[in-house]
Formats: structure tokens, sequence, C-alpha cells
């Protein structure tokens, strides 16, 4: 019989990706709910998020900062 184990992804906690993104559970419940970060139920019923996809929204939530705070926008009265 072959032993074969699955690649099974990381899945972290509400709490665990507030932490991350340093923002209250509720926030992280409220982003699920409209379609800004998908989940997993688990069979009791609580949200769980693929790592992956955090880290991804993460990384692209720190890209659009950095762009956003670096040199003056036309926003910003440049004449």
């Amino acid at each position: 019989m072959p032993n074969y184990t699955p690649d099974i992804e990381p899945l972290l906690t509400p709490a665990e990706v507030a932490t991350m993104f340093r923002v209250d559970v509720k926030t992280v419940t409220r982003w699920a709910q409209a379609g800004k970060l998908s989940f997993v139920l688990t069979l009791g019923g609580h949200r769980r998020f693929r790592e992956s996809e955090v880290l991804a929204l993460l990384a692209d939530g720190t890209q659009r900062r950095t762009v956003q705070q670096g040199g003056r926008g036309p926003d910003r009265g440049d004449a």
C-alpha cells in the first residue's frame, strides 16, 4: 500500500489573520462576509483562511501602501 500524504495548505484562524493585518477579528469577519477574503468552513462551522491567500493579500496591501506613501501625487499639490 503506497504511503500517500496529500499536500495540505496551512489554514489560519480569524485571530491569526487579524494579528497579521493589525486589525480586529470583527474586521476579518466583515472581509470574509464581503467576499474580500475567501475562507473554508470547518465541520463545526468556524472560518479558516488559506495562509497563501492571506500572505498574498498582505503583500499586495504592503506594495500599495508603499506606492501611496512615496513621492508626491497629483492630488497632493505638486504645482
